[in-house]
């Protein structure tokens, strides 16, 4: 046997798969043919929908006053003509023809017709009405519904239910019209129509009564102050729609998915709340109270306000006229003013001498000496004890010691008698 070549059997056995594959090839393209065959007869058989929606024919023509009146009463003819027939061939809506596009100069005779007409209409079909406004200066006057009713009119109309026995009957909503009523709505809405563009357009009114009254009214207290919405309040009132919609959002959320929706809002309280708490702790930090004050001069009435040595040369000069009392009010208020342009204490003109005391630390130097000249003070101002040479010379080396912070006010915070102090100012 030849290289590569084939016993009898290995090619019977061949030529029976490639008759079988043949035959299974064959079986599939009859059976993709039947079920195609099936589709289209069962699409033959579906009944074919009646009544599809129309459309315009053409695009919207511009057309003059006349060609709008020829329109109309070759429109009256249509409806009348499609309510005797109720065909197919009669009510055609390819018959009604495009829209018209009128003139503005005769917009008060382009009007649709009667309120009434135009209600019962709007029930059975959405009619598309004028829309002004354009920019050619041509009013678009649609005939949308005219199609609409005059393909419902191939059919006969539909007799309504018998209301079943006890039934309410309901008062509320009218009756629905017959496609022949609203026919016959149609013609009383093109005679209208018909009627009114033979009209001449009445002027507009000038209103010069009810201008002036409203003029006087807006002049009137209560709008002087009448101003417009500011940026600040429109914004506002935008932020408050969105909050709104914001929880509307959240709400109807929430029924679909409880726990998102409950998550969002208390993520969104917990945020508000954060935000509150870090205002309140930024507006606490702005107005605390500071011991050393913004302003590089003293507030007007501090004692620092004036300067200690005019304090002291006014002392001096009452001494020398032998006003003590004064002399030692004077020599205080110098004490007061030196320490305080230190910024030992913040400028504070209502403060009392017992509280600029307490203002300095037990540990400062300065606090003994202090306190001995503030008492001299007191007793000799408020408690108006007499007052001589000698309290005076006391209380102005006390001050001295106090104004130079120095070894002086060292010796009087050590404890300095008042014989050591009389006989240092002999």
């Amino acid at each position: 046997m030849p290289a590569g070549g084939m016993t009898g059997t290995e090619s019977k056995t061949s030529g029976a798969c490639l008759g079988s594959v043949r035959s299974a090839f064959r079986i599939s393209i009859a059976a993709a043919m039947l079920v195609a065959l099936a589709g289209l007869a069962a699409r033959a058989d579906l009944p074919l929908a009646k009544n599809p929606a129309p459309t315009a024919t053409s695009k919207p023509r511009d057309a003059s006053l006349d060609d709008y009146k020829e329109h109309l009463t070759a429109l009256t003819t249509l409806v009348e003509a499609c309510a005797k027939a109720r065909d197919f061939k009669t009510c055609d809506p390819a018959q009604v023809g495009p829209d018209d596009r009128v003139p503005l100069t005769a917009a008060g005779t382009a009007q649709p017709g009667t309120a009434q007409t135009d209600k019962a209409l709007a029930g059975n079909a959405q009619a598309d009405m004028t829309q002004p406004g354009n920019t050619d200066a041509r009013r678009l006057i649609r005939y949308g519904w005219l199609r609409v009713l005059i393909s419902q009119a191939q059919d006969k109309d539909v007799v309504a239910p018998e209301a079943k026995k006890g039934a309410v009957p309901d008062a509320v909503r009218p009756p629905k019209l017959t496609t022949s009523q609203l026919l016959q709505l149609a013609e009383t809405r093109l005679a209208h129509d018909l009627a009114e563009s033979d009209r001449l357009p009445a002027p507009p009114p000038a209103h010069d009564r009810e201008r002036a009254v409203m003029k006087q009214v807006l002049a009137g207290r209560d709008f002087r102050n009448l101003e417009a919405e500011s940026a600040q309040e429109s914004a506002l009132e935008k932020f408050g729609k969105w909050l709104n919609d914001f929880f509307d959002n959240a709400s109807k959320l929430t029924a679909r998915s409880a726990w998102l929706g409950r998550l969002i809002v208390w993520g969104f309280i917990v945020v508000v709340c954060v935000g509150l708490l870090w205002g309140l702790i930024q507006f606490e930090r702005r107005w605390r109270v500071r011991l050393v004050p913004d302003a590089d001069r003293p507030a007007p009435g501090a004692a620092s306000a004036r300067d200690w040595q005019l304090w002291l040369e006014d002392a001096r000069r009452a001494a020398a006229a032998g006003k003590w009392r004064e002399a030692i009010h004077f020599v205080y208020w110098a004490s007061i003013s030196r320490l305080e342009s230190k910024r030992l204490w913040p400028a504070d003109r209502a403060r009392t001498p017992r509280e600029y005391l307490a203002l300095v630390s037990p540990e400062d130097a300065r606090k003994t000496p202090l306190t001995a000249l503030t008492r001299s003070f007191e007793r000799v101002w408020y408690g108006g004890r007499p007052a001589g040479e000698l309290e005076y010379r006391r209380a102005e080396e006390i001050a001295s010691a106090l104004i130079d912070g120095g070894a002086r006010a060292g010796g009087v915070a050590g404890g300095q008698t008042p014989a050591s102090a009389e006989g240092a100012a002999r």
